[in-house]
């Protein structure tokens, strides 16, 4: 069996259940290939388990608890997006919140939770499906993708209109997600008014707890990811690395590293599981007004880590000098 395709969608003789999507899609010489897509677990997991450092975090509940507004999850295909709005959905929901979702497949059950299933076949699209939502006037709206203008302009028109509207993205970051919704068509002003928050994120392999192994890295190691992790920043390199022997390193004096082994735990990769990497941009007067005056997506980005965001990159070097992963995982997911 080959693995490949991108889609998990049904079709005629694949298999469905509440927990894998097979497609079967035919290929040349008479072949067929096959892409399985297993959900290990079909309940929400908390906020505190997507591994969002402590600032992060609290930036995140902070937005999510707003009344009204617009928040998207963006990221590739398979970078987790839907569980990350499941968790937020599992932070919100009470019994005096009302929730409705439209996605398309429902992957994650809540009870509490009014999931719609799309089918765009028979004409009940995410934008239907939105415009059904606001006649029942729930509290928080989940749509599973924004795919195109008019769902946009549905979720903006009911982020203003007193709900809070969660979505996705297929974009590469933060700042590339605004200037996608604004090449779309959406009106600036509108975006701006209903924006508190796009969250990026990016899936890396984690290591085996069993197996790993420290080592000390020469200086030139240590100074390459000072000079990745402050690039497009204010910070001086050698500052940084200061700040890192100051925090992270061990009795001896000198900063530790890790790298992967394998064993029978890990089925002798090395590494076990995968750990999520984040970029989250908050909403602000400034940032509001560079939405407004249609800025490049580079020089959002760059003013809003002048404000205090972190980069996938830099979430991703913190990680590896906690020890989680290494480099070669970081620049697999963040390039």
């Amino acid at each position: 069996m080959k693995r490949g395709g991108s889609k998990f969608n049904e079709k005629p003789g694949s298999e469905f259940s509440g927990n894998q999507h097979i497609a079967v899609i035919p290929t040349r010489d008479g072949l067929e290939d096959v892409v399985i897509r297993l959900l290990t677990n079909t309940a929400a997991v908390s906020l505190e388990y997507l591994g969002l450092d402590r600032n992060t975090l609290e930036v995140l509940r902070s937005i999510i608890c707003k009344p009204q507004g617009l928040f998207i999850v963006c990221g590739p295909t398979g970078s987790g997006k839907t569980t990350t709005l499941h968790s937020v959905l599992a932070h919100l929901n009470e019994s005096s919140t009302k929730i409705w979702t439209a996605e398309d497949p429902i992957e994650i059950t809540q009870p509490g939770l009014c999931q719609v299933q799309v089918n765009s076949k028979i004409g009940w699209t995410f934008a239907a499906a939105l415009r059904s939502f606001l006649r029942a006037d729930p509290d928080v709206i989940m749509v599973g993708e924004m795919r195109d203008l008019e769902t946009a302009k549905i979720g903006i028109e009911a982020s203003l209109t007193g709900h809070l509207v969660l979505s996705t993205l297929h974009t590469n970051s933060a700042a590339e997600s605004i200037v996608r919704l604004l090449d779309w068509g959406l009106d600036p002003f509108s975006l701006s008014d209903a924006f508190i928050g796009i969250l990026s994120q990016r899936l890396a392999r984690k290591f085996c707890e069993f197996c790993r192994v420290s080592y000390e890295p020469e200086k030139e190691e240590l100074e390459k990811m000072a000079e990745e992790y402050c690039a497009g920043t204010d910070e001086d390199p050698r500052a940084k690395l200061v700040e890192w022997r100051q925090k992270y390193s061990g009795a001896n004096g000198q900063v530790s590293l890790w790298r992967a082994k394998g064993c029978e735990s890990c089925d002798h990769r090395g590494y076990s599981g995968r750990m999520g990497i984040y970029e989250l941009l908050s909403a602000d007067e400034v940032v509001k007004s560079l939405i407004q005056k249609r800025a490049v997506s580079s020089y959002i980005k760059t003013t809003a880590i002048s404000l205090g965001m972190r980069t996938l990159k830099q979430d991703g070097i913190d990680k590896v000098l906690l020890g989680l992963t290494d480099m070669h995982q970081i620049h697999a997911a963040c390039g």
